[in-house]
């Protein structure tokens, strides 16, 4: 079945666009120009996956720490949200999005929960929170993560800085390194990261810095599939790698989250162009 159209927000020189489905916020524009990714060949329909934007992966990241799950990157990026708020305000526009244990109960079968995200659309920011409610009796853990695809000029040439002197977990060869200095891409990149906060993506082609502050992480991944991997991908173009790159922010792996009954935990992510 085909998506409906998404949701189109304007706020200033803020242009966005929101699926209910997944609430996915599919494109965001600053000034007329792309700061999230889109790929040209994504698939619109559900129980597919849309490629860019912001995913939400819950409740688990890939095939899960199992290395088993499916779908990939769980289920609330494949699931049908319902919007339940708008406001309008000086800053920005805020939409709330609601799923619940009902709406999707294969995600963590036998659990009672609520998520609630909140996507702010600002004058010169987009400003991501996503809460995660334990409504039932016992505890249960879960990963989480915003997978945000940035639009860049040539990542080839970018250089991500915030990172330097971290461990991360290398998923193309499966080793523990450390990173030393700022981050560039030279071949396939897909590694999770043991810290977050501030992350700068600075980008010469485009003239801009993409400063990304997030709260509630434990881990940030940064990733490009590079020619090969995307060339396996039907829902990517085989020459649509160089203008992207990811810079998530989640809890994953060892950073999962354990929630107790009547607790909650926010993962938030905020997204600000500066023009170099």
């Amino acid at each position: 079945m085909t998506l409906e159209a998404p949701r189109e927000i304007r706020h200033g020189r803020s242009v966005a666009e929101v699926y209910d489905y997944g609430a996915h916020v599919w494109s965001w524009h600053l000034d007329d120009e792309p700061v999230l990714w889109t790929s040209a060949h994504s698939a619109f329909e559900r129980g597919k996956a849309l490629r860019g934007g912001v995913p939400i992966c819950w409740p688990w990241f890939g095939p899960g720490r199992s290395g088993d799950l499916t779908p990939a990157h769980g289920f609330a990026r494949i699931s049908g949200w319902t919007l339940t708020d708008v406001v309008e305000g000086p800053d920005a526009t805020v939409l709330t999005y609601g799923l619940t244990s009902a709406d999707a109960p294969e995600a963590l079968p036998g659990e009672t929960w609520t998520l609630t995200y909140e996507v702010g659309v600002g004058q010169g920011d987009l400003a991501l929170a996503l809460t995660v409610a334990n409504e039932g009796a016992r505890p249960f853990s879960y990963e989480v993560a915003l997978h945000t695809y940035l639009t860049v000029g040539d990542v080839r040439r970018v250089t991500v800085s915030g990172l330097d002197g971290a461990s991360y977990l290398d998923k193309v060869t499966g080793r523990r390194e450390m990173q030393a200095g700022d981050v560039t891409i030279t071949a396939e990149t897909d590694r999770v990261y043991d810290r977050a906060g501030e992350i700068v993506v600075d980008d010469p082609v485009l003239g801009r810095r993409l400063h990304i502050a997030t709260d509630g992480a434990a881990n940030s991944v940064v990733w490009n599939p590079w020619v090969a991997k995307s060339s396996t991908m039907a829902d990517f173009g085989d020459d649509e790698w160089p203008g992207m790159l990811c810079i998530e922010a989640g809890n994953v792996l060892e950073g999962a989250v354990d929630l107790q009954p009547g607790e909650s935990s926010i993962l938030r992510y905020r997204l600000t162009p500066a023009r170099t």
